[in-house]
């Protein structure tokens, strides 16, 4: 996979960091992975340690190995973790620290690149058991111009009135009627909305510009707010979950998952 131009050292939030210039920008999609240092359940979960790697480093990893896209960076708001990333070899970005969700981190994280590119991969960096063949799959959902916002879901293995697992409705093409933590749609099948997108830049600055959905608030889910819009999002269905890292306990699964 290409790489991008190596930044000489992560800056402070609010201060330019281009890694791109106007004649040399990679325009395929890039894959940025907002990774904050604050969580209630798991603080500092982004540095935890899995097997002698940052939890972050090894999402990094895994979705450098995905075909077709350009870059990958991760857009944080600590120095601890940018150092993390760039001491492992990657690209980081300090952002602002009161972003309300990673896709506004993401937003930012594209105006200090100076990326022009049309195509942005939102994967999230609790995620250490992505496999890249996903991003793949979003990168190719792309390819049709129409699609504006894409992201991914699998048949719900776990109890679908757990409010922390998110389900998805969606409609005979393909697209999201509607995202609930409740249990939808009545009597299932459900499926388990897994947090990673694929966003035209113009969708992603139309999202930025808008306030805030009533349902999205309702539901703490920003997805929302592109519904809210009338921007339809596409649904690639895969086959099965994977684990994501939100308490102790998930990390304890993941590393016994990938224990040498």
């Amino acid at each position: 996979m290409p790489r991008l131009k190596q930044a000489p050292s992560p800056t402070t939030a609010g201060e330019p960091s281009l890694l791109f210039s106007s004649r040399d920008a990679p325009h395929g999609p890039l894959v940025i992975i907002p990774a904050r240092y604050a969580s209630t359940r798991l603080p500092g979960k982004a540095l935890a340690d899995i097997h002698g790697q940052p939890m972050v480093v090894r999402v990094l990893h895994q979705a450098e190995r995905a075909a077709g896209v350009s870059g990958v960076v991760v857009a944080t708001d600590d120095l601890r973790i940018a150092d993390a990333v760039t001491a492992a070899g990657g690209q980081a970005v300090m952002t602002r620290t009161e972003h309300s969700s990673g896709t506004d981190r993401i937003a930012e994280a594209i105006a200090q690149l100076g990326w022009s590119g049309e195509v942005v991969i939102n994967v999230q960096g609790d995620e250490p058991l992505l496999d890249p063949s996903v991003i793949e799959s979003l990168v190719a959902a792309m390819d049709d111009d129409e699609v504006q916002v894409a992201t991914v879901a699998a048949p719900l293995s776990d109890d679908p009135s757990d409010p922390s697992v998110v389900k998805v409705a969606v409609d005979e093409r393909g697209r999201a009627l509607y995202f609930s933590r409740a249990p939808i749609p009545y009597g299932g099948p459900y499926l388990h909305h897994l947090g990673i997108y694929a966003y035209r830049t113009r969708a992603l600055a139309r999202f930025v510009d808008s306030p805030p959905a009533a349902l999205e608030r309702l539901e703490r889910l920003e997805q929302l707010r592109f519904l809210a819009m009338g921007c339809p999002i596409a649904v690639i269905q895969i086959d099965a979950a994977f684990p994501s890292v939100d308490t102790p306990a998930d990390l304890e699964r993941v590393r016994c998952i990938l224990k040498p």
